[in-house]
Parts: structure tokens; sequence; C-alpha cells
């Protein structure tokens, strides 16, 4: 464990590191940091307090993740990926970097999306590159995003398409009418 955190002073930041992950050196990386079994973090990576990532997932190199991030299992996050805070990643969410993989100029113009605070994305979700998903926003489970998302939008499918505003969803359990008011959302 302590060849993991080489450069790195866990005790002190208040992580909390499990079993068979990875951290490169070369990273700023914020305090209450929390990993699941065999996180990888690539060099390069800005990374906010209270993150949490879960076991299995990649954080590939240059990715900057803001404050009170989850990302769940099994989750890959591409080269170049800005997460902002607030952010959660279901299961199996993979983001993309690279518009032309094999093209001899595919590094001048690689990029990985940009999810913006308080986005929400379903399991198994792929987002392409160079995709902006506005802050707010709900994606459905499944969904492959092939382009920009308004904020506040509710989208899903293959490709995503906008569907409606989070502010018009209803509760269906009935524990409370409007789950996402004005209000009450992300600031």
């Amino acid at each position: 464990m302590k060849e993991i955190l080489k450069g790195y002073s866990a005790k002190e930041k208040g992580w909390l590191i499990r079993e068979g992950t990875f951290i490169e050196e070369d990273n700023k990386i914020g305090i209450k940091l929390e990993t699941g079994h065999n996180v990888v973090i690539r060099e390069k990576c800005v990374i906010g307090d209270n993150v949490r990532i879960w076991a299995n997932a990649v954080i590939d190199y240059g990715c900057t993740i803001g404050n009170n991030v989850k990302i769940h299992c099994n989750c890959y996050v591409g080269q170049f990926t800005t997460i902002d805070d607030d952010v959660f990643f279901a299961p199996g969410v993979v983001t993309l970097n690279d518009l032309h993989p094999g093209c001899k100029y595919s590094a001048s113009c690689m990029h990985g999306p940009t999810i913006e605070q308080g986005v929400q994305i379903g399991g198994n979700s792929t987002i392409l590159p160079h995709v902006k998903i506005g802050r707010g926003s709900l994606i459905g489970g499944g969904s492959v995003i092939t382009k920009d998302i308004p904020p506040n939008s509710v989208a899903y499918g293959n490709p995503a398409r906008v569907i409606a505003s989070v502010f018009g969803l209803r509760c269906k359990t009935g524990l409370t009418n409007k789950p996402y008011s004005e209000d009450s959302w992300y600031p």
C-alpha cells in the first residue's frame, strides 16, 4: 500500500484507499478521496474533495474531477474528460475522447466530454468526445450521448434525445410530487 501512495500523505488527507488501487504520481487530489478495490488513477489528473471512485474504475490521464463526485463501479473516464461538482456516474459509464481513432492527427483533437455540475448519468451509458452535458441533467441508463445536452434536461436512448425538463418530472412512488424543483436542485 505504501508504494501505491508514494508521494501522497493519505492519512493526512483523510483518504480511504482500498486494496488493489493504483494512483500514479503527478496528480493533484483533494481531501477525503475514497476508492473501491482495483481503481486506477492515471497521471496529470486534478481531483477535488469528497470524491468516491468505486471498484474497477479507471480515471485516465489529464482528467479534471470536481468536488462531491461519485463514480460507481466499472466506469472508464477517458483522457481529458472534465467532470464538475456533484456529478454521479452509475455503474459502467464510459467517456470517450478520440473523434478519429487511428488517424495520424487524432492526438491533436483529442478531448473528452464535459459533464457540468449536478449531472446524473445512468448505468452503461457512453458519452462521446467533445460533448457537453448541461448542468443538472439526467441521462437514462444505456444511453449513447452523441451531441450536447442542454441544462436541466432528461435525455435517454441511442442516440440520446432530450425528452423533458427535470423540473417536469413527477415521483411515481408518491414520496414527493416534484423530485427536482428549481428551489432544491443543484445550486
